[in-house]
């Protein structure tokens, strides 16, 4: 399945690597990937397999689940694709509390003390997963995991999850994906080193010098 999936993201655009010509995230990261797993609804057959998979890894890990929450906005669709898989009520996670009305942060009925699942699209730092659980966690409600379609594997992140005491479970990561690329000859050897040493330290932009390879 991480292959597959790897595959289906590398196929349709939703994640592209360009290694000698990085892009730069809004922190100011210089980055060799940009993924946009939104490309991931307009094409079916992907949509469905995520959504499945998705579902799966929640019966094998979470099967006494009770509710899905989907982060907004990206993982919101997903969120609702796998809730309707899985026949559970679902719930999102807005970034912040909303500025009228009832100034919700969590949009949907959520009862107290219920089993909750976090989707998310992707996971980097895990800044906005580990937000959202928190805020379901302080409503009342129990986060058993969170779970993705995608993880840049950035040991910050898995740090940050560690801190929380939170587990992640993802369909497909940053690893597979590049080695995906290089055998489907979308990267060449040279570019899978300096995607590799990206991984490593990718506030270090010593990554991008011919030195590292």
């Amino acid at each position: 399945m991480n292959k597959e999936i790897a595959n289906h993201l590398l196929t349709i655009g939703a994640v592209t690597l360009s290694p000698t010509k990085p892009f730069t995230w809004s922190s100011g990261i210089q980055s060799p990937i940009y993924c946009d797993n939104r490309l991931t609804l307009s094409y079916p057959t992907v949509r469905k397999e995520i959504a499945q998979g998705l579902a799966q890894l929640i019966r094998e890990h979470a099967p006494d689940a009770e509710v899905i929450a989907g982060t907004a906005t990206a993982g919101i669709p997903h969120a609702m694709l796998v809730a309707d898989e899985l026949d559970l009520p679902m719930v999102y996670v807005r970034g912040k509390a909303k500025g009228h009305g009832k100034q919700n942060l969590i949009e949907g009925k959520l009862p107290q003390g219920s089993k909750v699942i976090v989707i998310e699209d992707l996971i980097s730092t895990g800044g906005s997963s580990i937000a959202a659980a928190e805020a379901i966690q302080q409503a009342g409600s129990t986060v058993l995991s969170v779970v993705a379609i995608f993880s840049y594997q950035l040991n910050s992140g898995a740090e940050a999850f560690k801190e929380a005491k939170l587990e992640a479970y993802v369909l497909t990561n940053y690893d597979t994906l590049v080695n995906e690329a290089k055998k489907g000859g979308l990267i060449s050897e040279t570019e899978q080193k300096k995607l590799a040493k990206w991984r490593e330290n990718p506030h270090n932009e010593e990554w991008m010098s011919e030195s590292v390879l």
